[in-house]
């Protein structure tokens, strides 16, 4: 019965595929928040000679928004590491992303992978002497394409 209600946004983690063998540190699963899984698809007007009662519209290519994950900042880890050697050292080795979001039992039921993904931006929120808050650090990664991940493809490689 439990499959009827529709899923809840605040459980899920995020995996990087391929920095567990790459870098040494705090393993990056855990956030705060997710955003940008987009995809838009733009149309292209094509008005055929002698049809004067429509125009044809014909798909273009999809569009992707960057990937934003949101956290606490967290000192030493391996996506800390990736985005430094991006970054600071301009090399960019791209490296998929998977979004898992699970049910109340811990079980993936949708995920999202980011095909050569590459951080292209990060950022801290502003210190504040006045407010008792975390710091939260925003990373945004630039990918090719994603893809939608049915669920029994990867509870094999979760567990």
């Amino acid at each position: 019965m439990a499959l009827l209600y529709p899923p809840v946004g605040f459980h899920f983690f995020v995996r990087f595929e391929g920095l567990l063998t790459k870098y040494f540190g705090i393993p990056d699963i855990g956030f705060q928040k997710v955003s940008g899984i987009n995809m838009d698809i733009s149309l292209e007007e094509y008005h055929e000679g002698g049809e004067n009662r429509f125009k044809h519209r014909l798909p273009n290519p999809p569009t992707y928004q960057n990937l934003v994950l949101e956290r606490g900042m967290l000192i030493g880890s391996q996506l800390m590491q990736w985005y430094k050697d991006s970054i600071e050292g301009f090399a960019f080795d791209p490296n998929d992303v998977t979004v898992i979001l699970v049910n109340g039992y811990h079980i993936p039921i949708q995920a999202w992978n980011f095909v050569n993904a590459i951080p292209v931006k990060w950022s801290i929120s502003d210190f504040n002497a006045q407010e008792n808050t975390i710091v939260v650090e925003t990373v945004e990664f630039s990918y090719q394409y994603f893809k939608r991940v049915d669920p029994t493809d990867i509870i094999g490689a979760i567990f």
